[in-house]
């Protein structure tokens, strides 16, 4: 999959990470309910950077 489709991915994380423990998780008053789950985001949102990052390559790499 392309960095481009990632990166969307990664957008669209970050907006659930919004909705997600105010609207749907909302009525629950224990902290552990959104804590939870903006834990498993994030471990997401890195598995996403490492897979957008993975193609980065030096520039100066054989300018010597």
């Amino acid at each position: 999959m392309r960095a481009r489709h990632w990166i969307w991915g990664v957008w669209i994380l970050v907006l659930l990470c919004y909705v997600v423990p105010f609207a749907l998780l909302g009525d629950i008053h224990a902290w552990y309910g959104s804590f939870l789950f903006w834990c498993v985001v994030g471990v997401l949102v890195i598995a996403a950077n490492i897979l957008i990052t993975r193609d980065f390559k030096d520039q100066s790499e054989g300018k010597e």
